[in-house]
């Protein structure tokens, strides 16, 4: 089934990965099925040589490079015992309100993505927010970002969420040219207290 929406990533272009969230109809079947590639992990998306699967203990190297990236994108930095937290949660099988998902190209770790399930007052199905997403500089571009959200909009729509909402900075260009493509922007903006 993958292979009908497989493309490589060598020399592609992000709308050349995955085509839109009609394209991952035939990965869809495949959620929370199948084979493992590393112990723990079932392949959701495979996409030529990029392989996404959901976190599990092993990835945790892997997984702090990346954050660590990812944080450092927004000027920011978090302690040890937050990255022991925050890993852990996304780790725990026991959870249901927290998922995250990493991506190998080649084997490499090259992105990360991370959700939080909850309810809505405002309809009966709960939502998901997409808190985290990063890719590696050496993929940008490449389809790896926009593979990470459809892995998210597949899982969200297999778990009856059909709501899936994020923020970005209105600075990023890079990512928001990617978002305009597979998502509406709102004219909501966000406040904080902090």
């Amino acid at each position: 089934m993958a292979g009908s929406v497989a493309k490589s990533l060598r020399g592609q272009g992000s709308a050349g990965i995955v085509t839109g969230r009609a394209g991952l109809k035939g990965v869809d079947a495949r959620i929370g099925k199948g084979p493992a590639k590393r112990p723990g992990a079932q392949v959701y998306l495979v996409v030529g040589t990029l392989d996404i699967s959901p976190l599990v203990v092993g990835d945790r190297t892997d997984w702090d490079a990346l954050w660590r990236a990812y944080l450092a994108f927004y000027g920011t930095e978090r302690p040890p015992e937050v990255y022991d937290t925050t890993f852990g949660r996304y780790v725990d099988a026991d959870r249901r309100d927290m998922r995250a998902w990493i991506a190998r190209a080649d084997g490499r770790a090259v992105g990360l993505v991370h959700v939080i399930l909850h309810a809505h007052g405002w309809q009966e199905a709960p939502v998901t927010y997409l808190q985290d997403l990063y890719a590696d500089p050496s993929v940008r571009g490449r389809g790896v970002g926009r593979a990470l959200i459809e892995t998210v909009y597949a899982d969200a729509d297999a778990q009856g969420r059909p709501n899936v909402y994020w923020l970005t900075q209105t600075g990023n260009a890079t990512a928001r040219r990617l978002y305009d493509r597979i998502a509406v922007a709102t004219d909501f903006m966000k406040y904080s207290r902090s």
